[in-house]
């Protein structure tokens, strides 16, 4: 059975109880805002005064993370495997716990080797936990129909967890030092993710599928054409917005900017991230995801390559993180509707784990390589690129729509 026909059949429905469908997103809206908060966004809070407690570098610290990004992505193929095979409730149940050990065995560390081995763990936790296996639950779960909802519902609670845990993870630090503050936090995680997953969660109707017929649709997926641009799509777009999402504090700054200014106007790209879902959603009412993500990519094209332009005036900067704001959280909750519309919810999670693996490794890496760029080319050519990027992800997305 082709992947194009396999979409044509029906979807999965809500389940045996459309309330538990839910309770699961509620579920997912306070676990994957205090996963992002505590796995993510903690570090960067935490990574001057970890470096100057071991006796590091920052850099040598940061390494630490892009490890756990790796980690992440190498785990995402397995992991969708499994949560299409087996459910979601006990892999992120463990995940919960893997999580939690692995923050407190962060608070413990005493130097570089120890610290790289504990984001080894944070990686498999974080692919474990976050977006991708809690969208594979959730599209098993729900019709079309309701799917964009419960996607929106997660991803605009959990939109603020750089907003919640940087300001509350700084506050720990000042009172009581980041061991502690990784103590605590840990705390608070297995206590809320651990039960949550384990009490919630339940896996969806798909799951009772033959598993040869979910090995049929991911093979067939992977020989066609639609795969393979959508692989392109999302490791473009993702390469993309991981080097703004590292560099346009100091690009602002680049140009002239006071720090303070530079990064209010950065800070913008966390609430953009959660308008540009509510437009996302809004839209597709009318029109299908692919066109409207990509609309909004080209969008964010124009905005990365008028920066260089006009980002030395405060409007200009202003009006361009605007425009590549809008699309900020859109690729989120796009990749799901397009998985789920062409080959069904059966193999959702193997799908969606194989084409993480290359889009993740692109968050990881394209930061790093920006970085490294940068002082021989230039930050102008580095947003430029930023814009072909997100350039290639609406053209390739356009493309995608006609298939």
């Amino acid at each position: 059975m082709s992947p194009e026909r396999l979409a044509a059949a029906p979807l999965t429905g809500g389940g045996p109880s459309p309330r538990r469908g839910w309770r699961i997103v509620a579920a997912f809206a306070v676990t994957q805002t205090i996963g992002f908060g505590t796995l993510y966004y903690t570090f960067s809070v935490l990574l001057v005064p970890m470096a100057t407690d071991l006796g590091v570098t920052p850099p040598q610290v940061t390494v630490a993370l892009t490890v756990s990004v790796l980690v992440a992505a190498l785990c995402a193929p397995l992991v969708g495997r499994i949560v299409d095979r087996r459910g979601g409730r006990a892999l992120m149940t463990c995940g919960a716990v893997l999580g939690a050990v692995a923050l407190f065995g962060w608070s413990r560390v005493e130097n570089l080797p120890q610290l790289y081995a504990v984001f080894v763990a944070v990686g498999v936790a974080s692919a474990m936990v976050l977006y991708e296996p809690a969208f594979a639950v959730i599209v098993s779960w729900f019709e079309a129909s309701a799917r964009a909802n419960a996607l929106l519902g997660v991803t605009i609670v959990a939109g603020f967890a750089s907003s919640i845990f940087m300001p509350l993870t700084a506050w720990l630090l000042s009172e009581f030092g980041w061991r502690t503050a990784l103590v605590i936090l840990a705390v608070l995680y297995g206590l809320t993710a651990i039960p949550l997953h384990a009490l919630v969660i339940r896996h969806g109707p798909s799951r009772r599928q033959p598993s040869n017929e979910r090995a049929t649709i991911a093979r067939e997926a992977v020989r066609g054409r639609p795969f393979w641009l959508l692989v392109v799509i999302f490791t473009a777009h993702g390469a993309a917005m991981a080097v703004i999402g590292l560099l346009l504090i100091t690009y602002l700054i680049s140009l002239g900017h006071e720090p303070l200014f530079a990064a209010t106007v950065a800070g913008l790209l966390g609430v953009l991230s959660v308008t540009g879902r509510l437009v996302t959603t809004g839209l597709r009412r009318r029109w299908t995801a692919a066109p409207v993500a990509a609309a909004l990519f080209a969008v964010q094209a124009a905005g990365a390559l008028l920066l260089p332009v006009i980002g030395d005036t405060p409007a200009g900067a202003i009006a361009c993180v605007l425009l590549f704001g809008i699309g900020f959280g859109v690729a989120t909750i796009t990749l799901p509707h397009l998985l789920a519309e062409r080959y069904g919810t059966t193999a959702y999670a193997t799908t969606s784990g194989r084409i993480a693996f290359f889009a993740i490794t692109a968050k990881a890496t394209a930061p790093l390589a920006a970085v490294s760029l940068s002082q021989a080319v230039g930050y102008t050519n580095i947003m430029v690129t930023v814009s072909v990027l997100c350039g290639i992800a609406a053209f390739s997305l356009f493309g995608y729509a006609r298939l």
